[in-house]
């Protein structure tokens, strides 16, 4: 599959841009897009990148528009791109509840059914949504990201029944606390009793979670579908 277009979206940091090296140092063709400007140069490879800022739902139609005109349907699509806001919910104010959905769950749907067109009349493709296990085990002050990040795992069970029989896969990955931006504005304290909690006693690392995406748009993935990978060094076991 190496050479194939892969669309990943939130790589001017952390997961997002290790993900894109990632898959350019393995032949992929990649096209990122996120908020702020990426130098191909930072990534390697065959590298591009689109600014844009996943608020503007309505804008989508038209940055997939670009996309496709510039460099032709994608192969496969990772939607990593996300914000962290983090607050008790009866004191968070409405924007940042608003931007919260809109970049983290109604964004990457919206992505999906443009890019994904593409997908179907190829009759094969690959779609992996980079969830969080808050999804699942919750964690204070984190009630809305959770919320999305459970939506968008619901989202994938459903759509990988109804792209599968056109040969398109949909899975969803679940990290833990990584060594990333996000995890760096942590607390000493609260960052180690996370790292207690590990049975390896660490956080995961950004690159096994590039690894996992790497194997499911890979030959390797063809089976995989509808599934929720968690990654997080044994944190939540």
């Amino acid at each position: 599959m190496t050479g194939e277009l892969i669309v990943v979206t939130g790589t001017s940091s952390g997961l997002g841009a290790e993900i894109a090296c990632t898959l350019t140092g393995k032949g992929y063709r990649v096209v990122g897009v996120s908020r702020r400007e990426v130098q191909a140069i930072d990534i390697g490879g065959d590298y591009s990148h689109l600014q844009f800022d996943f608020e503007d739902v309505a804008g989508i139609k038209a940055l997939t528009q670009d996309i496709v005109a510039q460099h032709g349907w994608p192969f496969a699509l990772v939607n990593c791109a996300a914000v962290g806001t983090d607050g008790v919910l009866p004191t968070m104010h409405g924007s940042d509840i608003e931007r919260t959905i809109a970049v983290n769950l109604t964004a990457p749907i919206t992505l999906t059914k443009f890019l994904s067109r593409g997908m179907i009349d190829a009759r094969a493709g690959r779609i992996v949504n980079i969830s969080s296990i808050v999804a699942s085990t919750g964690y204070r002050g984190l009630s809305v990201y959770a919320a999305t990040k459970a939506g968008l795992e619901g989202f994938t069970r459903s759509l990988a029944r109804d792209l599968g029989r056109r040969q398109v896969t949909v899975n969803s990955i679940a990290p833990g606390f990584m060594n990333t931006e996000m995890t760096a504005a942590m607390t000493p304290g609260a960052l180690a009793t996370v790292t207690r909690r590990s049975p390896l006693g660490r956080l995961a690392d950004a690159s096994s979670v590039a690894s996992m995406v790497l194997h499911l748009v890979g030959d390797a993935g063809m089976d995989i579908t509808g599934t929720v990978i968690t990654i997080d060094a044994g944190n939540s076991a």
